[in-house]
């Protein structure tokens, strides 16, 4: 079963040839049989998965189920706000913090049928794209277990890469679902800020936080992106071929540094688009570099401003290397600040228009492969530059203020991003089940 999609779960669960109950039972028996399930999962809620697959199972009996996913289980990291469950956001400063509702998207996905497994780990208050915790656990990457798996979503990625959830929840500020997606050889969506709640959900930059689903398919993350919205299924009838669309290659700082491995796979993708009958232009976006230079003048103020009191009350209690990248906002001004945000407003007005002929920008999800998690633990300058160059490029559409998807090449740990439009994520992802199938 373990082996099945979410989707494939979800029409099992509709013949009767599923029983969600059992569906349960065997994902908490491969949990805790796991070799790596402390290192994925923080917490699990097995009486409340139980109850709610056994409510799941009589819906599909009486033929009322509430959605495809209704009955499919779903891992959730630990920074949703679930109702008489911890939600710590990975960290020791917020230790014993027990929400007494859910997270409004847990909220919906519930309505929606869909069965609680537990909270997975991730890094440190979500400000980190490498996913390696010192302080609760560093899940490691499906296709090198020596590898930190990719943050802040790193035990979302885990537990569907080692088969212990066919879907997880994670949260997307520079790069957090898109990440652990990619070095773990996932589909992640990035949705747009704004357009999933953020009710219930541990902030670290408002602004730019975002939530979003990684998944095995891109059918799976549109599923899961419409539950967690609250709104009706996405049509996925769509053509397989690839014919009449136009993609632009994003030739701006996206296409620097490449390691060996994500350039080939990225440049044998794009040529897999072509052949399916896309056409491809490469663009450049001088826009796009002028607002990677506003990043630290953006993301650290907010997350410290956020995060101030609790840190300075215990700094002892965090790890290091997140402590200083939090306190890096302290010395930013607030007349400076203000600025930086008025700036980037008019870049993102200028890359919209830039980009609105094109049915999607593309460009590698990540520049690096997962890094060795004793060297990231013993070598200060080599965490400092894994740490910015992961996220160098899944942070353009957090500054842009754009959708995204992440699709596996077929590359281990190598994967390729289609930006959308603000708000278009039901087209990226019909777009993206097209792209799908000509990466196949």
């Amino acid at each position: 079963m373990k082996k099945m999609t979410a989707a494939q779960m979800g029409r099992a669960i509709e013949r009767g040839e599923l029983d969600p109950v059992d569906l349960a039972e065997s994902y908490f028996a491969a949990i805790e049989a796991h070799e790596f399930s402390e290192r994925i999962y923080a917490r699990l809620t097995k009486d409340r998965a139980y109850g709610e697959a056994r409510a799941a199972r009589d819906r599909a009996k009486a033929g009322l189920r509430r959605s495809a996913l209704d009955g499919v289980p779903i891992s959730w990291k630990d920074l949703f706000d679930t109702a008489g469950c911890e939600t710590a956001a990975g960290s020791a400063l917020l230790q014993g913090r027990v929400p007494d509702t859910d997270a409004l998207v847990l909220k919906y996905a519930t309505l929606a049928g869909a069965v609680c497994l537990g909270k997975t780990h991730m890094s440190e208050l979500a400000f980190s794209g490498l996913g390696l915790n010192p302080i609760t656990q560093t899940p490691p990457c499906v296709n090198d277990h020596d590898a930190v798996s990719g943050g802040s979503s790193s035990g979302a990625a885990a537990s569907v890469a080692f088969g212990l959830a066919p879907l997880a929840i994670g949260s997307d500020t520079g790069g957090s679902v898109r990440i652990p997606s990619v070095w773990n050889d996932l589909v992640g969506l990035k949705t747009t800020s704004g357009d999933l709640s953020l009710d219930g959900v541990v902030p670290l930059c408002a602004r730019f936080d975002t939530v979003g689903p990684l998944a095995q398919t891109v059918e799976d993350a549109a599923l899961a992106y419409a539950i967690l919205s609250g709104r009706p299924a996405i049509d996925m009838s769509v053509p397989t071929s690839l014919k009449g669309r136009k993609f632009a290659v994003l030739t701006t700082t996206a296409l620097d540094h490449l390691r060996d491995a994500p350039r080939a796979a990225f440049e044998t993708a794009v040529a897999k688009f072509a052949e399916s009958g896309a056409e491809i232009i490469r663009i450049s976006a001088p826009e796009v570099e002028t607002a990677l230079a506003l990043s630290a003048t953006l993301f650290a103020p907010e997350a410290y401003g956020t995060w101030q009191s609790e840190i300075e009350a215990a700094p002892h209690k965090m790890f290091d290397k997140i402590r200083d990248r939090f306190r890096g906002g302290a010395s930013v001004g607030a007349a400076e600040y203000i600025a930086a945000w008025q700036t980037l407003e008019r870049l993102r007005t200028e890359f919209v228009i830039r980009t609105a002929g094109y049915d999607a920008v593309l460009v590698p999800t990540a520049p690096s492969l997962p890094p060795n998690i004793a060297r990231l633990l013993s070598d200060d300058d080599y965490y400092v530059s894994e740490n910015l160059l992961a996220l160098r490029n899944t942070r353009i559409a957090n500054l842009m203020g754009t959708c995204a998807l992440t699709l596996p090449t077929g590359v281990p740990s190598c994967g390729i991003t289609l930006m959308g439009q603000p708000f278009q994520e039901r087209r990226i992802l019909r777009l993206g089940l097209m792209a799908e199938a000509a990466l196949a």
